[in-house]
């Protein structure tokens, strides 16, 4: 488990259904995939392909790893291929604007092992992140073949998505010391910092414009909560159980936070439109469900748009608006799996 994902934590309910009456803004759901843990399916830029990442044990996929498929036509099997290297574990992927290659964070280089999960037991069973010190991020062409070693440096570098015009990735680094977001000219390599408050910075998208980011925050405030947020840094790991959705300009510039709703409020991105989607559990004090809304950038607006017992989350439209794609405990049988959803969007 990475600290991009939080469908570990899944606990099904009860009430299965592959589309809810409240869902009006979904119409024509396809479920893509059927079993295991699938997660932050993305699309390509053209419409044509999704990546994702995967967990499944009983076909010999311990952790995640890198997947791409190409969206069926309704009523198509969706048949896709691991593009990874089958080696530590991975998370993040994100395709380029040549819709031929990806970009993808893998701890490989480290181990061809997947890493040890942190014992929640120690911590008083609370969901804990592990930030793996060996995760760089690679692009890849659509066979796996690794093209490119995009970071270097020592510590956690992931969560990274790219630009609309495909020229700059932001991701999260902890090269400073910090969970920072970063900005990296994708050609030339140069590197900026774009967020320097403490706490843990992550899942960091572009608006469609490119002129914003979005994306999740963890900040500790008080004396106690600095110390603790520290310590399990110097151990590997975060606890994001208290996250806000923040809004800055593209170089980090006039950062707000928008989100005050309390639990954790993560995975947020851009419509085409200019509105935030994002997913949250603050209806809840259990912790759960998550469900999926769409709100304003000032926060303003905020709408309901999913309504799983369980788990909704990852959504991205894509670039043309016309689809939103999401995974979900939905549909799944009384299981714990997590599986794709696409549909079209009703505005």
């Amino acid at each position: 488990m990475l600290a991009c994902c939080f469908y570990s934590i899944i606990i099904y309910a009860q009430g299965d259904s592959l589309h809810y009456a409240d869902e009006t803004h979904f119409k024509n759901i396809q479920q893509l995939s059927f079993g295991a843990d699938n997660a932050e399916a993305y699309w390509s830029y053209d419409g044509k392909w999704i990546v994702f990442q995967r967990t499944s044990p009983k076909d010999g996929i311990p952790c995640d790893q890198i997947f791409i498929g190409k969206v069926p036509k309704p009523g198509e099997k969706f048949s896709y291929k691991m593009v990874s290297t089958g080696k530590g574990r991975t998370t993040c992927a994100f395709f380029t604007k040549d819709n031929k290659h990806i970009i993808y964070a893998s701890t490989h280089e480290g181990a061809d092992t997947c890493p040890p999960i942190p014992d929640r037991n120690k911590y008083g069973n609370r969901y804990i992140w592990p930030v793996y010190s060996s995760y760089d991020i690679y692009m890849a062409d659509l066979n796996g073949k690794i093209i490119k070693k995009l970071t270097s440096t020592s510590g956690y570098d992931a969560e990274a998505t790219l630009s609309p015009d495909g020229s700059k990735m932001l991701f999260t680094s902890i090269r400073n010391g910090d969970l920072d977001l970063y900005v990296m000219d994708v050609k030339a390599g140069k590197i900026k910092q774009v967020t320097t408050a403490l706490g843990y910075d992550g899942g960091a998208w572009f608006s469609a414009d490119g002129k914003k980011i979005v994306w999740r925050a963890s900040r500790p405030k008080t004396e106690a909560e600095i110390k603790e947020y520290k310590e399990l840094l110097r151990e590997g790991l975060v606890a994001p159980t208290q996250m806000e959705v923040f809004i800055a300009n593209a170089d980090g510039s006039n950062a707000k936070q928008i989100t005050s709703l309390g639990q954790a409020n993560w995975a947020p991105n851009f419509l085409p439109d200019g509105r935030i989607v994002f997913c949250s559990n603050h209806e809840y004090k259990r912790g759960f469900p998550f469900n999926m809304y769409v709100m304003n950038q000032d926060g303003t607006g905020l709408q309901k748009i999913s309504r799983d017992k369980g788990f909704d989350a990852f959504p991205m439209f894509s670039y043309d608006g016309k689809k939103i794609i999401f995974c979900s405990n939905r549909n799944n049988g009384g299981t714990r799996d997590t599986n794709i959803f696409i549909a079209d969007w009703v505005k």
